[in-house]
């Protein structure tokens, strides 16, 4: 089996992320009024972000202790 399933988790959430925290930081200020002025778009980016780049590097890391066949 060639493929380690945290191989595409992982940029399915570094996409994810890099989307999210781009629009937490272009969107506009006036939206985060609800949320008491936290800009919830961007942190849930960052850490989306942050846990697809966990995925991808273990998932490398796995792939390059494989034995080949």
């Amino acid at each position: 089996m060639g493929l380690d399933i945290r191989t595409p988790l992982g940029v399915m959430f570094t996409i994810l992320g890099l989307l999210l925290t781009g629009f937490g930081l272009l969107s506009d200020p006036a939206i985060y009024a609800r949320s008491l002025g936290i800009h919830i778009n961007l942190w849930w980016g960052l850490v989306l972000l942050v846990f697809g780049a966990l995925m991808l590097g273990l998932g490398w890391r796995a792939g390059a202790h494989r034995e080949p066949l």
